[in-house]
């Protein structure tokens, strides 16, 4: 299919969620999509090496460079338009986005969070901390999210849920890689693909 639609994905860390959207890629689960950028801000990333692999276009823009974050989020998303990037996803992207900036990409931007929101996010519930709050309440049943992004952090309409059953025993980072494996890796690419085929279906 030529007019796939145009994704960026944008990162701070391992990747470990930009593989499960590129393996999902190679598997035929997203057929109506292609990620032909992937945007850090971290030079550091190891996600950058996941996408240089695949040759897929890489951007690192880094907060320090501008005066706030609404200047920062003004040039990731000059970059975003030139590019033009029709769906935006957050894996691992450890910057809180503007409202002007979601404004500027309405309904157009998902995110993964690793619990079944509304519990255990919101400003501050990221990577380790969100399973070590989930297992300090003694909950049962934890999860993952995938929901559009706006300007309150984890806000936004939900997408798709799937919750993955707490053992005894657990550890935050045992929790975690389950809940990765479980549901993240699932849930993600078949929000990327429900949201292409979507954007490719009102082109036509």
């Amino acid at each position: 299919m030529l007019d796939k639609a145009r994704i960026a994905v944008l990162v701070s860390g391992g990747g470990t969620n930009l593989q499960a959207i590129i393996d999902a890629q190679k598997s035929g689960i997203i057929q109506n999509g292609e990620v032909v950028l992937v945007v850090s801000n971290s030079i550091d990333a190891y996600a950058l090496e996941r996408a240089r692999k695949e040759d897929i276009e890489t951007e690192v823009i880094l907060r320090s460079c501008y005066e706030s974050r609404e200047a920062f989020c003004t040039a990731l998303g000059d970059v975003l338009e030139e590019k033009k990037i029709d769906l935006i996803v957050l894996a691992g992207f450890m910057c809180i986005l503007t409202k002007s900036f979601s404004d500027r990409f309405k309904d157009r931007i998902i995110n993964v969070h690793p619990s079944l929101i509304p519990s255990f996010c919101g400003e501050g519930f990221y990577g380790l901390k969100v399973h070590e709050e989930a297992l300090k309440y003694g909950v049962k049943v934890s999860g993952a999210t995938v929901h559009y992004v706006n300007e309150v952090p984890d806000g936004g309409k939900i997408i798709f849920q799937k919750a993955v059953e707490i053992e005894d025993g657990d550890t935050p980072e045992v929790l975690q890689r389950r809940i990765m494996e479980q549901a993240e890796w699932i849930l993600l690419p078949r929000a990327v693909e429900k949201i292409s085929k979507e954007i490719v279906e009102k082109r036509s």
